[in-house]
Parts: C-alpha cells; structure tokens; sequence
C-alpha cells in the first residue's frame, strides 16, 4: 500500500459547505481565464481571451 492511500483511509473526508468554500475564495482571490475560438471549416474567425479577477472588496483595499 502507498503512503497515499493510508492517509486517506485515516482521514475522514471533509464537507465543505458552499458558503465556506467561497468565503475562503474571496478571501484569497481567485483569477479565471478561458479562451473561446470560433471558427468555420478549421479557420479561426474570432479569439477571445478572458480574464477575470474575483475577490472581496475588503482584501483588495487591503483591510486588517
């Protein structure tokens, strides 16, 4: 057996509830960038690239 696998079995499983997944989120930041590429018989028309920033506004003023 690997080190993995027994940690995991040691370790139950932790539920995160939505709310707290994104409150730990916003309190970090997060950056989400995609591309999006239209194209008609393999001839790219249009590329899009997105990025965005996504944070609270208290960490981005730099609050205690």
């Amino acid at each position: 057996m690997s080190r993995d696998v027994l940690a995991y079995e040691l370790l139950p499983p932790e539920r995160v509830a939505l709310v707290d997944l994104l409150d730990r989120l916003l309190a970090g930041g997060v950056v989400l960038t995609g591309e999006l590429v239209l194209s008609i018989a393999d001839v790219d028309l249009v590329h899009i690239s997105l990025r965005t920033l996504i944070a609270s506004v208290d960490e981005l003023q730099g609050a205690p």
